[in-house]
């Protein structure tokens, strides 16, 4: 099943019925450090390019945030708004009124989020990864994985499935996996981990049965 694509990943990032050009200096600096970030290292990055793609005084980001750890802590706290319950939670919801079908719905609504353009593979993943897990940014963004979990295994307990919080492990790896197949120009990722997914479902239910 193909949905309609959700709402751009990077247009997310900013409140509800405020565009981009017109958001006030908070959002257009969260904006301008999101996109810097997915396109190169975080290291790599400095605070007078995120003046520079912002438009702001300098006076002005670092009134905002006094380091660029700040900055990040403050896109991965709106990743979480806006991916994990905007498009993750809030999607799959309007796909399904049954918790079976919002777990595999989280991948129809992944399916249209990797068609578009401006897709770019899990930020939480990708700060790990550079960061380690030793940072705080690390840490921080091992917190945010975390919620998609609860997420992922309040569905579960809603189904009635087997140990909820293992089975959203299992999930997660799905999640993760089909994300990064995506990454790699694997067209039909989301689609190949639903149809793994059902099999976890139905493996999870038989158990639940006896």
């Amino acid at each position: 099943m193909t949905v309609a694509a959700p709402t751009p990943v990077i247009a997310a990032i900013s409140p509800a019925g405020r565009a981009p050009a017109f958001a006030d200096s908070h959002e257009r600096i969260i904006e301008a450090g999101y996109r810097l970030f997915c396109r190169r290292a975080i290291r790599d990055v400095a605070m007078d390019e995120v003046v520079l793609a912002s438009g702001v005084a300098k006076a002005t980001l670092y009134r905002h945030f006094p380091t660029k750890d700040d900055l990040v802590l403050a896109i991965l706290k709106r990743r979480e708004t806006d991916w994990t319950f905007g498009i993750v939670d809030s999607g799959a919801r309007s796909l399904s009124d049954q918790p079976e079908g919002r777990l595999l719905a989280i991948f129809d609504v992944f399916d249209g989020w990797f068609q578009r353009d401006d897709f770019e593979a899990c930020t939480f993943v990708k700060v790990i990864l550079e960061m380690g897990m030793d940072h705080p940014l690390g840490r921080a963004s091992s917190a945010h994985l975390a919620t998609i979990g609860t997420v992922v295994s309040g569905f579960a307990a809603e189904a009635g499935l087997t140990d909820p919080e293992e089975f959203a492990r299992v999930w997660f790896i799905l999640m993760k996996g089909c994300i990064v197949q995506a990454a790699a120009g694997d067209p039909r990722a989301a689609r190949r981990a639903r149809a793994m997914g059902e099999l976890v479902i139905a493996a999870n239910r038989a158990a639940v049965k006896g």
